[in-house]
């Protein structure tokens, strides 16, 4: 018995829709993870990107858990002097609501290069609204 080991070219691809409305972000962010990293899949290989497309819509109506809403922070330093910036999760809902979700998502999957080629799959949308219908995603239910 050999053992089986995906190509990347040959791994077929679907696309899931995610609807983040009243679910919490960490459940969201794992359940995208999972499907772009293609864990859910029997030919799962760890060094070959075996995922799916994952659209994530309703972004700004995702739900944290606790008092997050006030006292999670996200930061950014931009290298330069002075170039550290902090904003709580409330803020960031205001600016720029589809920044919490990659950013979830993004710390989940692996700091490499196999990373970024999966975190390319990943299209996040504030509203219901996406330009993704004629690939006809299915929808992801959580249990």
């Amino acid at each position: 018995m050999k053992t089986f080991s995906a190509k990347a070219n040959e791994v077929p691809r679907k696309w899931w829709i995610i609807d983040a409305k009243d679910q919490v972000l960490g459940r969201v962010a794992v359940k995208a993870a999972n499907l772009l990293r293609g864990k859910e899949k029997p030919i799962y290989t760890t060094h070959v990107d075996t995922g799916d497309f994952v659209v994530v819509i309703n972004a700004e109506k995702v739900r944290l858990t606790g008092r997050k809403e006030d006292q999670k922070t996200y930061m950014s330093y931009s290298g330069f002097i002075g170039g550290h910036k902090t904003e709580n999760a409330k803020a960031r809902r205001e600016r720029h609501p589809e920044l919490m979700v990659e950013r979830a998502v993004r710390g989940m999957i692996p700091h490499n290069k196999l990373g970024r080629a999966v975190y390319r799959k990943l299209k996040v949308y504030k509203g219901d609204l996406h330009p993704h219908i004629a690939q006809q995603p299915a929808l992801v239910t959580f249990s």
